[in-house]
């Protein structure tokens, strides 16, 4: 971790210890207008702020004064000893983030300053009252599960150590070729279960569901839930249901010799190639990642809310019963 500049001064005088590392998508002028407010109130109230400097003078170049701040150097380091990553931007930013948290377990606290933002638990109305939750740390934290990814060379064995990676939201198979299906062939727990000629494959987590997988018809998993699924894009079979299976077990896809070139997308951030006999095994990961929650709303109300539901008309059991 290194300082840098004059107005990147480590020496915060915070009295409580306490460092948050602040993330923002610079590219967006409501982030870099939170970022200042979120940065002023944390550093009244004691607590150091901790930022990239690519960030900060991405800031900084719009005239706006954030001083004191601790720079930081992008990578896992940048997170550790941090109470909180506070993202600013949508979910493609608290993916980002999640890339610092998995690793070093600090909790993700996202402010959704995109289009639904269902990985963010406060919108940006909502920030003044965010920053009072941290700094009075009045706020729990949830584990999600996410899951290991291995991607081997030209058949089962392979042609030497796999591609290993991960995901909080899914993994998605995806031809390369426009004019082309990729085969494959489904397989749960070592034994096979479908073949596909298909746009590709989504295997998702609980948390994924609300994500790829849903809109390629997959179904909403609660996050309480713990189970892994399976969605195939555009199949050409009879049976291409979307799958919800045990969250212990191992799903391979098997991509055959004679189909197209593909690739993998793990979160939309991580990409590996896919040559035709390629497999890949996916797996629940021993590793979560952890998210910082503001409310103890219903998952219900979190769904209404994000895709704007009609629940006009609805009683509900008090009005029903007389209660």
């Amino acid at each position: 971790m290194t300082g840098a500049g004059e107005d990147t001064s480590v020496d915060v005088g915070g009295e409580t210890g306490r460092t948050v590392l602040l993330l923002a998508h610079t590219g967006r002028p409501a982030a870099v207008r939170s970022a200042r407010l979120v940065h002023d109130r944390l550093t009244r109230a004691g607590v150091r702020v901790r930022m990239f400097a690519s960030e900060f003078d991405a800031i900084k170049q719009t005239g706006a004064r954030m001083h004191p701040v601790e720079i930081v150097e992008p990578g896992v380091d940048a997170a550790l000893g941090a109470e909180l990553i506070m993202v600013l931007g949508g979910d493609g930013t608290l993916l980002r983030a999640a890339e610092l948290a998995r690793p070093t377990g600090v909790p993700l606290l996202g402010v959704n300053l995109g289009h639904v933002g269902f990985l963010a638990e406060a919108e940006r109305d909502d920030l003044s009252d965010t920053v009072r939750c941290v700094v009075e740390c009045d706020y729990s934290v949830e584990e999600r599960m996410t899951i290991d990814v291995a991607v081997y060379g030209e058949g089962r064995g392979g042609m030497g150590p796999p591609v290993r990676t991960w995901a909080l939201n899914e993994a998605t198979a995806e031809k390369l070729e426009a004019g082309r299906m990729l085969e494959v062939v489904l397989e749960i727990d070592g034994r096979p279960l479908s073949r596909w000629g298909c746009d590709g494959v989504v295997c998702a987590t609980p948390t994924g569901s609300t994500a790829h997988a849903f809109s390629a018809g997959g179904p909403i998993v609660w996050p309480s839930v713990e189970a892994l699924l399976v969605v195939p894009l555009s199949a050409h079979a009879l049976f291409a249901r979307p799958l919800v299976v045990s969250p212990d077990a191992v799903i391979a896809l098997e991509v055959l010799p004679d189909t197209t070139d593909g690739v993998l997308w793990c979160d939309g951030r991580r990409m590996v190639e896919l040559p035709a006999g390629a497999r890949i095994e996916i797996s629940r990961s021993g590793t979560p990642v952890r998210l910082a929650r503001l409310q103890h709303a219903p998952f219900t109300d979190r769904l209404v809310a994000k895709f704007g539901l009609p629940v006009a008309g609805w009683r509900g059991r008090a009005e029903r019963d007389g209660g």
